[in-house]
C-alpha cells in the first residue's frame, strides 16, 4: 500500500515539498518550533488552523515526510486541479458527505501515511472557534495519532497595513491518542477534544509571540 493516493506522482510530490520549504521565505520570516514532534513513521492525522493559502504550503514542506492534505474541491479545476492530484492532495467537497475522498484518506493512513486536515473548514482568523468532524472520523477509522499544529502570522485584519516580511510562526504540538466512540455522539465529543487541543496550542503560540 502507498502513503500517496492514486494519481499522485511521487517525484512531483517530493519536489513540491522541497518547494514548500523555500517558497515563502522571501515574504515571511518563517519560524518552526518543535518540528521534531512530527512522528517520523506511522499513521498521523495532522490538524492545523489557517488564515490564508500560505500555511498549507508551509506545512507541506515543514513535516519532512510525505504528507497528503485534504483540499477543497473548488480548487480542482484546470491546471491547478491536475497539479494537486499529481502532488497527491485529496480534493473534498465542503458541506456534503463526500465518502470517496475520505476513504482515499483512510487508505493513506492505513498504509502508515500522514494526512493533514484543517478542521475549521474555512479560512478566517485561525482561532479555532469551531471544528468539522472529518479529523475525528479519520481517527476512528484508522486509530491514527493526532498531531496539532498552530500557525500565526498571515492573518491581516480588515483595514490593517501590510507589514514587511512579518513573522510566520509554526508551533508543532505533542501528538496524542484519541479514543473515538461509536455513533454521532462519539464523533461530536472527539471533535471537541481535537478542537480544544488545537485552540489551546494556538493560544500558547499567541503568548509566545507576545513575549
Amino acid at each position: 500500500m502507498s502513503t500517496l493516493p492514486p494519481g499522485a506522482v511521487p517525484w512531483v510530490h517530493d519536489f513540491g515539498r522541497w518547494l514548500g520549504t523555500w517558497l515563502h521565505r522571501s515574504t515571511f520570516r518563517i519560524r518552526i518550533h518543535h518540528r521534531s514532534r512530527v512522528p517520523a513513521t506511522g499513521p498521523v492525522v495532522l490538524v492545523a488552523n489557517h488564515s490564508s493559502f500560505v500555511e498549507p504550503q508551509v506545512l507541506f514542506g515543514m513535516v519532512r515526510r510525505r504528507a497528503v492534505f485534504l483540499v477543497k474541491a473548488e480548487l480542482s479545476q484546470g491546471v491547478a486541479g491536475h497539479a494537486f492530484r499529481w502532488l497527491g492532495q485529496i480534493m473534498v467537497r465542503r458541506g456534503v458527505a463526500d465518502r470517496e475522498p475520505m476513504m482515499a484518506a483512510v487508505a493513506v493512513l492505513r498504509a502508515g501515511g500522514l494526512v493533514g486536515i484543517f478542521p475549521e473548514g474555512t479560512r478566517g482568523s485561525g482561532d479555532v472557534a469551531h471544528a468539522e468532524q472529518g479529523a475525528a472520523w479519520l481517527v476512528r477509522m484508522t486509530d491514527a495519532v493526532v498531531l496539532p499544529v498552530a500557525t500565526r502570522g498571515t492573518y491581516r485584519p480588515p483595514g490593517a497595513r501590510r507589514r514587511f516580511r512579518p513573522k510566520l510562526d509554526v508551533l508543532v504540538g505533542e501528538p496524542f491518542r484519541l479514543s473515538v466512540q461509536r455513533g454521532r455522539t462519539g464523533l461530536v465529543a472527539a471533535t471537541e477534544e481535537i478542537r480544544k487541543h488545537l485552540a489551546d496550542l494556538v493560544r500558547e503560540l499567541d503568548e509566545q509571540r507576545n513575549d
